[in-house]
């Protein structure tokens, strides 16, 4: 049933948007305003008082949600996470143009970048701001700003999805960008001053990439509304979007929260269907039987659609009984660019294993499991170029912060690969709170004390 729409204060309606107050006790300082106990209190947190289940099955991938809180508490918080006077130190510590920082206008309903080259100088950058009326888009601030990066490192953990940000300072009487729908689901705070926005219906639901939208195709937006300091706002991909900085009041900033980018069964089938053509074709003659020839070389693909659609069904029916999928990149991808754990310090606990060692007699349990990811992978043997299955366990320990959705920096893989004869041991470990090395199923002592070795080694279990 749809929810009351709330009158703004030009008269206009908001359509839809639900208008939620919210009371939150800031008792032990600011960051009690969210609970980081687990990724799933973390996230109820972030959205409350809408309960997950509700969000889930009235707002995710359906509908915008906006969230207005009168509560000083919540906006203190917000505030702390990124304000306009943090550019000056920010800058200090070698900001580059295009990479860290862009300066850009809306003029006539296009995106006129203002970016210098190179590196950015904070006075050069304030003045295009106060002079130019020009919008600040900072980058992934989570590789500097501690407690983004405490939020979206539970949020990676919740989503089981990259979570990226930009933080976006405008000018009073200003706007940064043009309507626009991007290819990933939003979640907006109101850190500093207020942003005035209107949504759109999507031309495009649940959009695969970012687009532009002409103001004379978009039509009469859905919602209207100001965000203030601590509300939150949610809208799915492919919503069409507009915000600017109203006249004669302070400069807005607002942090964008994304995630779910090339997160659909669309991009899931692609990954694993390589995986489940490998399999069925190693006992399907059929599938190794050559294609016609010059079937190359038409223009036309009708005379074989028949045929591929028969091994389409081939593979459906294998794939009901199918336990375990062949991942080509996803989860891979995910594990090498995705944030550390959050800490404080040097990191050492992910770099440097602790504790005792374990041995056959111990009793072992996992840890950094949101972290951690086990998976099955073609490996090439290679000195004669043979293929074979084996259990791959990537995790995200060791990544940098630094690079955190920099997209062409340099990452790696932090992991370990073992024989497919394992599985059932490291389920075990996977599934239990704790395990005795010598239940594990493994034929031989040896091999149970190497497995646990090797995960110790990686920081991937301790000795309980």
């Amino acid at each position: 049933m749809p929810k009351k729409a709330k009158p703004t204060g030009n008269g206009k309606e908001e359509g839809s948007v639900p208008c939620k107050q919210v009371k939150i006790e800031a008792a032990g300082g600011p960051s009690s305003i969210l609970n980081f106990e687990s990724p799933s209190d973390l996230f109820e947190s972030l959205i409350s008082p809408i309960k997950t289940e509700t969000f889930f099955r009235e707002f995710w991938e359906k509908k915008p949600l906006l969230i207005q809180r009168d509560d000083p508490a919540v906006a203190t918080y917000y505030r702390s996470l990124f304000r306009l006077s943090d550019l000056k130190s920010l800058c200090s510590r070698g900001m580059y143009y295009g990479r860290d920082i862009n300066v850009c206008r809306c003029v006539n309903g296009k995106k006129k970048v203002l970016n210098k080259d190179g590196k950015v100088h904070f006075l050069q950058l304030r003045k295009d701001f106060d002079q130019k009326r020009a919008t600040i888009q900072f980058h992934q601030p989570q590789r500097f700003k501690d407690e983004l990066w405490r939020i979206q490192e539970k949020l990676e953990c919740y989503f089981g999805s990259l979570v990226g940000s930009n933080v976006y300072i405008t000018p009073a009487g200003s706007q940064g960008l043009p309507p626009h729908y991007d290819d990933v689901e939003v979640f907006i705070l109101q850190l500093e001053g207020e942003k005035h926005w209107c949504l759109y219906h999507p031309t495009v639901p649940l959009a695969r990439e970012y687009s532009v939208e002409a103001e004379d195709r978009i039509g009469r937006p859905t919602h209207e509304f100001t965000l203030k300091p601590g509300d939150f706002l949610y809208f799915p991909r492919g919503t069409i979007h507009q915000a600017d900085t109203p006249p004669g009041l302070a400069h807005s900033t607002h942090v964008t929260i994304s995630t779910y980018q090339n997160n659909s069964w669309g991009d899931f089938l692609l990954d694993t269907m390589s995986g489940l053509v490998f399999d069925t074709a190693k006992e399907d003659l059929e599938f190794r039987a050559g294609i016609p020839r010059q079937l190359l070389l038409q223009v036309e693909a009708t005379a074989v659609a028949t045929r591929l659609s028969g091994f389409l069904r081939t593979l459906a029916d294998r794939l009901e009984g199918t336990k375990e999928l062949l991942s080509a990149d996803m989860k891979k991808d995910f594990v090498m660019n995705r944030l550390p754990p959050y800490h404080m310090g040097d990191g050492s606990e992910f770099s440097t294993p602790g504790g005792q060692l374990p041995r056959l007699d111990s009793t072992v349990r996992l840890q950094f499991k949101d972290h951690t990811i086990l998976t099955v992978g073609l490996h090439q043997d290679q000195s004669d170029g043979t293929q074979e299955k084996m259990i791959y366990i990537y995790h995200s320990l060791k990544n940098r912060r630094e690079t955190h959705m920099m997209g062409n920096e340099e990452t790696e893989s932090h992991g370990l690969r073992f024989p497919l004869s394992h599985m059932d041991a490291l389920k075990q470990i996977w599934g239990h709170p704790a395990v005795s090395v010598k239940n594990l199923k493994l034929p031989t002592d040896e091999e149970k004390e190497n497995l646990v070795l090797s995960l110790w080694t990686e920081c991937l279990i301790q000795v309980v």
